[in-house]
């Protein structure tokens, strides 16, 4: 196949274009340091500074738009929701009017979303069907899904990612948790009663790999694996595969006081289960446990 792909030198992003790449298909990668993908994303990978340097003639069977400012990076003020929010919506948007201006469509078009499209729901198990809570996450992933569903218009076939929390070597969540574990200053987030939705790197690529080939596959898929745990269970988890105590607990109102709104994420609970994955396709997860996807990355890390 020959791919489009937007965040393609990102956390799964490079992951996934190396995989593609080894697979035999040919990969263009939307980057904003178009110079810096193939050092990044593999020798073969093809670059693109701006989505208006394609052309009306040029042909794509696959498009994959992971394109989006990092949530984590600062506090959610107004205008950091704003670049958010357009490096998401606004992308998928232009994307859509490029993919509309092609002689020749691709033949399917996978994007990003989030877990967060549910909203904070606390203990009830949530599926693609779950209706959801209305606060900003929940408010971003539905702009950002319904501007890549514009596509089905142009009789693409549309699916939807809807990504838990990533664990994986180099990056996303671990990475950002792994110092103070490390120095033993971990430990459970507020109550640590809510709930984490996680998925191991190499599942969400699978999923993703799913998608490209199966052609029943359309509309939303929770990409988490089918063994949520809670915020304590998680710190308490990694905490052992270190060998580490997780002694110290965060308190609520210290992280609303650090991080504003952007708490939200932590401190929220989401507890997603895979249904359409395991029922409609029999996904088979590498990872459905905690432990061995967390020891798979730790051990990464130490190579």
């Amino acid at each position: 196949m020959n791919i489009l792909l937007t965040g393609g030198t990102g956390f799964i992003g490079t992951l996934l274009t190396r995989q593609l790449s080894g697979q035999g298909h040919q990969l263009t990668v939307l980057s904003r340091n178009p110079e810096r993908v193939q050092s990044i994303c593999g020798p073969d990978t093809k670059s693109l500074g701006s989505l208006d340097d394609i052309t009306p003639d040029q042909r794509f069977d696959a498009v994959i738009n992971l394109a989006g400012a990092p949530i984590f990076d600062k506090r959610w003020t107004e205008a950091q929701k704003r670049i958010i929010w357009d490096s998401r919506v606004l992308l998928t948007d232009r994307l859509f009017e490029t993919l509309e201006g092609l002689a020749v469509k691709p033949e399917v078009l996978i994007s990003g979303s989030a877990i967060g499209y549910y909203g904070n729901q606390g203990d009830t198990v949530l599926d693609e069907e779950t209706p959801a809570k209305d606060d900003f996450s929940h408010r971003l992933c539905l702009a950002w899904e319904n501007s890549a569903l514009q596509a089905e218009q142009l009789d693409i076939r549309v699916c939807l990612i809807r990504t838990g929390l990533v664990i994986g070597h180099e990056g996303g969540l671990l990475q950002r948790m792994l110092l103070p574990f490390k120095l033993g200053l971990g430990g459970r987030i507020g109550a640590g009663t809510q709930w984490m939705s996680w998925i191991h790197r190499q599942d969400w690529i699978n999923v993703a790999c799913a998608m490209l080939n199966d052609d029943s596959m359309r509309g939303p898929y929770n990409a988490t694996a089918p063994n949520p745990v809670t915020n304590r269970e998680f710190t308490e988890t990694l905490a052992a595969c270190l060998k580490r105590p997780a002694l110290l607990p965060i308190p609520a109102w210290a992280l609303k006081l650090l991080l504003g709104e952007m708490s939200e994420l932590v401190l929220g609970s989401q507890r997603v289960m895979p249904l359409r994955l395991i029922n409609e396709l029999g996904f088979s997860f590498e990872y459905n446990d905690l432990q061995s996807a967390l020891t798979e990355a730790l051990s990464s890390h130490s190579d």
